[in-house]
């Protein structure tokens, strides 16, 4: 490791994350045993798996569900991300209300904005302790270019029903008092988001559906899904409807291999920063982002710490994934220096760990919401990292569309849509590090002081069809 990322003693690189690596790593239960018959058998013990188990569970108690997970519950996104539960959509409510009109695509904003206190509510009635503060997210602008951006961003979202309430611009004194970002020109704030700890998100959410009756098998790998049955090699689970919720693992499907691509998300964590919270003056535990094409997203985590996340190394050839979380020295380095850059003080700190994770990328950018009643094959993802709020309000939509509920959730404008998949290889490879390198390129033309976004992250915002 370069000596200008200065690590702590016990530094870690993988291992899942620092999440459960404060908790400790859950050993995996024993897997599947022979044939089963279920209701609904579930395909990945994340938050959309468990949220559709409990929701299912919560409104059906009779029902049989059985959820079937490779490693154990909570082991990929949902115990990785940077702990964001923020009501943005995954996607943009111009492609939503394409297809279902702008009442709709505003309304599923507002349910989003809504599950953020649903997922609050349901961790105080289950006892789940996940760290949760609901303090808000600020986004900072630290040039002129990104200053521009967040005032189209601003006006953007008023267009879209977002008001002074929802989203308002920070004059320089409160945003200096909220936290002082080195080189901020500018910021917005917005209440719709809320701090968690992911893991114990996880954690708690497998054990209240535990409690409720639904069966976890880990250890067990799902090879095929297929009408009405989940294949595994310990044996098949048959059961009236199988839903995929398999997110950024779902590429290692070869039926959906094309379906989402595997995104690579990196993060370090710093040791507890003690007395130098008093030069950054994040007093808070309101969550921090920026507008930088390479953008980042920031946590100070319940230990006093700082939780920092950005793309890494974003897409591997192939859709293959490194689920051990390994993370490249260049990244980082890259992470270091984009937090310290932002707060300057924490050089004086360390890197406790550092991980990386997967998430689902739709080649709309839109996530989708499905229940086919003909085959019973379901799924809901496609998250492009809003995933810890999103799957909340999948879980619930999947309930309604499995028991065949006549509701708002089940019409919303994410179910049943229908999506190309991501081109064959190598022009995936070539697409996605073509992106990611004029996103960097125009990130820094920017801080140069290109006073207007660069063109360049116009040529791979047309690339990906972002």
């Amino acid at each position: 490791m370069s000596t200008r990322v200065p690590l702590a003693g016990d530094f870690v690189n993988g291992d899942v994350s620092f999440w459960y690596r404060s908790l400790g790593v859950p050993v995996a239960k024993g897997p599947l045993e022979g044939d089963r018959d279920a209701d609904v058998v579930i395909v990945g013990a994340g938050y959309t798996g468990l949220w559709t188990a409990y929701y299912l569970k919560k409104a059906s108690p009779g029902l049989r569900i059985i959820v079937l997970e490779k490693e154990f519950a909570g082991y990929g996104a949902s115990g990785r991300n940077g702990g964001w539960l923020v009501g943005e959509l995954a996607g943009t409510p111009e492609r939503y209300a394409k297809t279902h009109g702008v009442d709709a695509a505003k309304r599923l904003q507002r349910m989003m904005f809504e599950s953020i206190d649903e997922v609050i509510a349901v961790t105080g009635n289950e006892g789940i302790d996940a760290d949760v503060v609901k303090g808000g997210v600020t986004t900072v602008a630290v040039n002129a270019a990104q200053d521009r951006r967040l005032r189209e961003l601003l006006a953007h979202e008023r267009h879209w029903g977002w008001t002074e309430e929802d989203v308002r611009l920070l004059d320089p004194a409160e945003r200096e008092s909220r936290m002082r970002v080195d080189g901020a020109v500018s910021a917005i704030w917005s209440p719709h988001c809320a701090r968690i700890q992911p893991a114990k998100l996880a954690v708690g959410l497998a054990r209240t559906v535990r409690d409720l009756g639904v069966e976890i098998f880990e250890r067990t790998p799902v090879t095929e899904i297929a009408p009405r049955a989940a294949r595994t090699p310990y044996g098949t689970v048959r059961a009236e409807y199988v839903i995929r919720a398999t997110e950024g693992f779902t590429a290692g499907l070869k039926q959906y291999h094309r379906a989402w691509l595997p995104m690579n998300s990196s993060m370090i964590v710093t040791e507890p920063l003690g007395d130098l919270w008093d030069t950054i003056g994040w007093e808070g535990s309101e969550l921090l982002g920026d507008m930088a094409h390479y953008y980042t997203y920031a946590q100070r985590t319940a230990d006093g710490r700082i939780a920092f996340g950005g793309r890494g190394k974003p897409y591997l050839y192939g859709s293959h994934v490194d689920d051990r979380g390994h993370t490249h020295e260049w990244t980082i380095e890259a992470l270091w220096d984009l937090l310290t850059g932002m707060f300057p003080a924490v050089k004086a700190s360390k890197v406790a760990h550092t991980w990386s994770g997967v998430l689902g990328v739709p080649r709309d950018w839109c996530a989708t919401v499905h229940v086919d009643h003909s085959t019973g094959i379901g799924w809901a993802g496609g998250y492009t990292g809003h995933g810890v709020t999103t799957t909340n309000l999948a879980g619930r939509t999947l309930r309604d569309l499995i028991l065949r509920e006549d509701t708002e959730l089940a019409s919303m404008p994410w179910v049943g849509r229908k999506v190309r998949g991501w081109e064959v290889e190598p022009l995936r490879w070539i697409g996605v590090h073509a992106m990611y390198d004029l996103y960097r390129r125009a990130d820094a033309r920017e801080n140069a002081g290109l006073g207007r976004t660069s063109m360049l992250a116009r040529i791979a915002d047309s690339i990906t069809g972002r």
